[in-house]
């Protein structure tokens, strides 16, 4: 991967590294503005689907490509269940804690599925994904540090839905118009999330929308652009492994931007989900493909 380039002549390693921390750049924003309170969750995440629809469709119509837009109405309604999650999760999860949690949950989620489609793992792949789980429950489990329980069950879900949105994506000829389609699709349901508002029961700040809009159209939409130029260049495995550095970026960007504290506890689990899930990935064949899909 490090002197690979893309079609474009882009290096690989540029577009990868610029596309994980934009991933990791959702997190950190939707937690900065709902936790200061500068817009309710329902509406951060009408902005955000909203604006990503719109950046998306601009990428395709700069690239002569908007004819060919795709995706499907089922790839729509698990982004929608997945933004809406990860909105409401953040109200009371740490950046650190609810990266960690997606992250777990949509790679757990995914190879759930192939396991449960016949896929047979390797003893050390099985080890693997044991240690993942655990780590996960020793995080959810109660304590001084333990994450708010309605907040890490709507981060799972969260992450659940992107596993599903992931593997009903798997195999499409163009990811990004099928990406730039659900997105579209999800709008209509993203647009009924602005009904709080209008009525008064929910607020949003200049601050917090901009936040939004950041989170939608650069993260979102400028991000899983970059992503897919990125996977060009990648092996499917290099895909899947390179996101383990998501949780990791963005609970070090949550320490200095958000002031937000390293606990003893999320450092050790990080270290059994994310040790684990790589286990499974560098001995695995079949499932990798999917897991190149982006998590964020």
């Amino acid at each position: 991967m490090s002197e690979v380039t893309t079609a474009r002549g882009m290096p690989v390693i540029a577009l990868t590294a610029a596309a994980m921390i934009a991933f990791a750049a959702n997190s950190l924003l939707c937690r900065f503005a709902l936790a200061a309170d500068l817009i309710d969750p329902g509406a951060f995440t009408a902005v955000r689907l909203l604006s990503g629809a719109v950046v998306l469709y601009a990428i395709l119509r700069s690239a002569r490509r908007a004819d060919r837009l795709a995706g499907s109405w089922g790839g729509a309604a698990a982004l929608f269940v997945y933004a809406a999650a990860f909105s409401y999760a953040y109200v009371s999860l740490s950046a650190g804690t609810g990266a960690l949690l997606l992250f777990g949950a949509v790679q757990i989620t995914m190879i759930g599925v192939g396991l449960w489609r016949g896929e047979r793992f390797t003893a050390i792949q099985s080890l693997g994904f044991v240690i993942a789980i655990v780590g996960l429950a020793v995080l959810l489990a109660p304590g001084v540090s333990a994450p708010s329980t309605v907040g890490a069950l709507l981060m799972l879900l969260a992450g659940s839905a992107w596993g599903a949105y992931s593997l009903l994506g798997r195999g499409v000829a163009d990811p990004l118009a099928s990406t730039c389609g659900n997105f579209i699709r999800a709008a209509p349901a993203a647009l009924l999330l602005f009904l709080p508002m209008i009525a008064g029961v929910e607020h949003a700040e200049a601050s917090g929308l901009v936040s939004a809009i950041l989170s939608g159209a650069l993260a979102s939409g400028v991000g899983y652009a970059v992503w897919y130029a990125a996977l060009a260049g990648l092996s499917s495995a290099q895909g899947a492994s390179v996101q383990l550095s998501v949780p990791v970026i963005t609970a070090l960007a949550g320490t200095v931007v958000l002031g937000e504290t390293l606990t003893t506890r999320l450092i050790l689990t990080s270290c059994a989900v994310l040790g684990g899930v790589a286990v499974v990935i560098a001995s695995r064949g079949r499932i990798s493909h999917a897991l190149s899909e982006p998590d964020q």
